[in-house]
């Protein structure tokens, strides 16, 4: 198993003659899931280059070619380096061929970032800049249609002022101008066109390398979640309910963390609500969660302070919580904690309880980490 610093070692570095080749052979051997990129077809049009490795190879070409890359810290390098290596790293699980014979690869951005979290997390990468390789490539074609084209039917602005919450534009920006140039396909100057409009966008509205800024974190989540509003000015708050949502895997010590930094709060939890009804991991999940929202509900309803304590792996379990706590005006913090895969697997088997390891590593497929615009506040750990 390949490590965070060997992996960091793949990033080509600064020399006086300027870039050295890169070691795509070591490439390869660390990261052995791109080998199916060899035999992956893409759509002619699109890529007439061929197939999915020749594609990423062209692609890393033009980011070191890109005069930007060398000006950028090596921590800069190393996450669009590797989100360049990475960024269509689930195409080959997700080609489809159409009854005319057309080519395509639905999903594979969101999915991409699914298997490159999955590839890093066992590497031992830092969760900050692992999510940052991540979310580049989740948005890595974004730039390509937010302009005219937009696939969400978004303004440029909204669009814009998202990223600019969840990536760094400027290594967006050179990520999704890599791509375009490491291929070969009609109206390559459009796109970067288009890229290059986000980019001067980004910059009148000051958020190309930080957040756009907003009058209030509640401002900020109301507008993400589609509220008519101007980011410039304050959206009043109703009183509500301070809540912590916990967010991890089984094992990775959120009742560790909850007990250490909130143990004068209540705590709803759908384990504690199976073990109220005498009922084992997966058996009648419904009746634990019917159990847990309402003591949620009674929380909210009386403005208490409160933790929600469950794994909500993915966006969609998390939006149910995080659509309830805001219907009632509760201000959300998000805490997401997570552990080694080998603390975690022992951890679990160390504990009372009937999810085995096998049962939490088939949890790996939903992981998604959460996005700082998804509540009005966000913390990555590692317990």
């Amino acid at each position: 198993m390949w490590n965070w610093k060997q992996i960091q070692a793949l990033v080509p570095q600064p020399e006086a003659a300027g870039w050295g080749a890169v070691d795509f052979a070591a490439c390869l051997a660390t990261f052995p899931l791109l080998e199916q990129a060899k035999t992956t077809p893409q759509d002619p049009i699109y890529h007439a280059e061929g197939d999915v490795w020749t594609h990423t190879q062209m692609v890393v070409q033009a980011l070191l070619d890109d005069a930007a890359y060398a000006e950028l810290a090596p921590a800069e390098r190393e996450t669009v380096f590797l989100a360049a290596l990475l960024h269509d790293v689930a195409k080959c699980r997700t080609t489809v061929v159409g009854e005319d014979g057309r080519i395509s690869q639905p999903g594979h951005s969101r999915k991409g970032a699914l298997d490159a979290r999955l590839l890093l997390w066992e590497a031992g990468a830092p969760v900050l800049q692992r999510e940052a390789i991540c979310r580049l490539i989740a948005v890595h074609q974004v730039p390509f249609f937010a302009f005219g084209m937009s696939r969400s039917g978004q303004s440029p602005e909204f669009i814009l002022r998202e990223l600019s919450w969840q990536v760094d534009l400027h290594l967006l920006c050179m990520l999704a101008r890599a791509d375009i140039l490491g291929r070969i396909c009609p109206d390559v100057e459009g796109v970067l066109l288009n890229i290059a409009l986000l980019r001067e966008l980004a910059l009148e509205e000051d958020c190309l390398r930080s957040p756009r800024r907003f009058a209030s974190a509640e401002t900020a989540l109301r507008y993400f979640r589609g509220a008519q509003l101007h980011p410039d000015y304050a959206l009043h708050e109703a009183p509500g309910s301070d809540v912590i949502v916990m967010c991890g895997l089984p094992a990775s010590g959120k009742n560790t963390w909850v007990a250490e930094h909130h143990a004068d709060r209540p705590v709803v939890s759908f384990d504690d609500a199976r073990a109220e009804l005498g009922l084992r991991h997966g058996q009648n999940d419904g009746a634990a969660a019917h159990r847990a929202v309402d003591k949620a509900k009674a929380l909210l309803r009386s403005h208490a302070p409160f933790v929600w304590n469950a794994t909500h792996l993915s966006r969609q379990m998390r939006g149910k919580t995080l659509d309830l706590c805001l219907a009632y005006g509760a201000r959300v913090q998000l805490v997401h904690l997570e552990a080694s895969k080998s603390e975690l697997l022992a951890r679990n088997r160390a504990r009372d309880t009937t999810l085995s390891n096998a049962a939490l590593l088939a949890m790996l497929g939903r992981w998604e980490v959460p996005l700082p615009t998804e509540a009005h506040g966000l913390s990555l750990l590692t317990a």
